[in-house]
């Protein structure tokens, strides 16, 4: 996915070997969802070309607004998002909306920097970019990030690991053992804030049975714990397992 003429139809004839997709200088000529299976490393991947999605104040007719929404459904549908992202112009405020659209639906992401044939580099180009990404993703910005050119074929199959990656990561279960031996040492360092005089232990934590990562720590007083401390827990979760690329959501409940 990404915004129009970002070069996601070409990244798509580049993995498949072959011109499926119309690609031009014209942006919005993908104006439907293209599907195509496509084969590696013994596993099937069925890869969505989307059309562009734009600001909405920029949608003007009635056929490119029903291709943004099927856009919008694909990335529903999808297990892990390849967020295109133009190497010349950098994350746009567009860019940051798909990416936030994806992050909401619980999907794995990958940013993809395409056109980085076209920049002119230096020692350390690549890492200030990539720096410069995460600080706009932030507060989620455990997100791998490629350089590729779709066009030159650079790095297209570094991208395809990275996504297999960022599924195994998104479907992986933590035993509950290993989960409250790590966490709850965390949590006896540095204990959540007490509220209205009254402290807040938490006693227990488990993984949900769902297809995105999400756990449940349990607790004497759920409502009260703040959103610092929730984030807390996201970082040393990520700190202790390999969640890259994938949001985790946390709840709290009564023990």
């Amino acid at each position: 996915v990404g915004q129009p003429n970002v070069g996601k139809s070409s990244l798509t004839n580049a993995l498949l070997g072959e011109e499926r997709n119309i690609v031009t200088d014209i942006a919005g000529t993908t104006r439907d969802s293209v599907n195509s299976y496509y084969n590696k490393y013994d596993k099937e991947f069925f890869l969505i070309d989307t059309a562009g999605i734009r600001k909405k104040d920029k949608v003007h007719e009635n056929l490119e607004f029903y291709s943004v929404l099927r856009a919008i459904r694909s990335i529903e549908e999808s297990d892990v998002i390849l967020l295109l992202i133009d190497a010349q112009t950098g994350v746009e405020a567009q860019d940051l909306s798909i990416f936030s659209l994806a992050v909401k639906r619980h999907k794995g992401v990958v940013i993809l920097v395409n056109k980085w044939d076209l920049i002119e580099k230096e020692t350390n180009t690549a890492r200030d970019l990539e720096d410069k990404i995460k600080r706009k993703l932030a507060p989620f910005s455990d997100v791998p990030v490629v350089f590729i050119s779709a066009l030159e074929k650079q790095r297209i199959n570094k991208a395809l690991d990275v996504a297999l990656q960022v599924h195994q990561n998104r479907i992986q279960k933590i035993k509950t053992s290993q989960l409250n031996e790590v966490m709850l040492e965390e949590i006896k360092r540095i204990p959540p804030p007490a509220y209205r005089g009254r402290f807040i232990k938490i006693k227990y934590v488990t993984q949900l049975p769902m297809y995105y990562p999400a756990f449940a720590f349990f607790c004497n007083h759920p409502d009260h714990v703040k959103q610092a401390y929730r984030q807390f827990l996201q970082n040393k979760l990520r700190q202790h397992f390999d969640f890259t690329g994938v949001p985790i959501s946390i709840f709290f409940r009564a023990k």
